[in-house]
């Protein structure tokens, strides 16, 4: 299987560190819209048989995490009249150092695991720390509110690309209710996204520091 997905497990980490390099919202957005459809294709090629709930898991993944959560992302973007990610807590180069060094952690670490043999292979493990770790900086280093839900998205992509590891053992409503559970994740943060937005026309959750009792 490693010949099949290391590819795709290789673009995946490069959309982590176009994401921590890109200052532009309407440009993360669009990576991570493009890691989700990448992510489906992964539920497959994991399959060792493509079969109905292979399909359906795919499907699920791509039209939630590719176009759902996007398009949920953009309209609130666009609802907020911003476009550029402005002086985020940790600059976008550094950044994008920290990131290449967690990716370089990732595949060390990865080796010292004890892995089925099946995985001994591959970059499925180390990517999905990888891919977690980035979630996790994007989601604390940021300021606007949209990039952290965009951290959060990415994070929950790492911890999806772990779960594919036990993927013929994983049942078919446990997969969807991860699923399930990301939608949610992200419908609350919209709501707070939108109470931001609205108390203060603007989306820096820095300015939450100005609430009072």
């Amino acid at each position: 299987m490693a010949h099949t997905v290391n590819p795709l497990l290789v673009a995946i980490l490069l959309m982590n560190l176009a994401t921590l390099g890109a200052s532009r919202l309407r440009a993360v957005i669009d990576i991570a819209a493009l890691q989700g459809i990448v992510l489906g294709g992964l539920v497959l090629l994991a399959h060792e048989e493509a079969d109905l709930r292979a399909a359906l898991l795919a499907a699920a993944v791509i039209g939630i995490k590719g176009f759902v959560i996007p398009y949920l992302l953009v309209r609130a973007m666009r609802a907020a009249a911003i476009r550029r990610e402005v002086e985020p807590i940790v600059g976008f180069l550094p950044s994008l150092l920290l990131g290449a060094v967690a990716t370089a952690g990732a595949l060390v670490c990865a080796r010292t695991l004890p892995l089925a043999p099946a995985h001994q292979g591959d970059l499925l493990v180390p990517a999905s720390i990888a891919t977690a770790l980035t979630g996790f900086l994007v989601l604390t280093t940021r300021r606007k509110a949209i990039t952290q839900v965009v951290g959060y998205l990415i994070l929950e992509n790492g911890i999806f690309l772990l779960g594919l590891t036990l993927i013929e053992a994983m049942p078919f409503l446990v997969e969807m209710g991860a699923l399930l559970d990301l939608f949610v994740g992200v419908f609350v943060l919209g709501i707070i996204i939108h109470h931001i937005s609205r108390e203060f026309a603007s989306l820096d959750t820095g300015r939450l520091t100005a609430l009072k009792e």
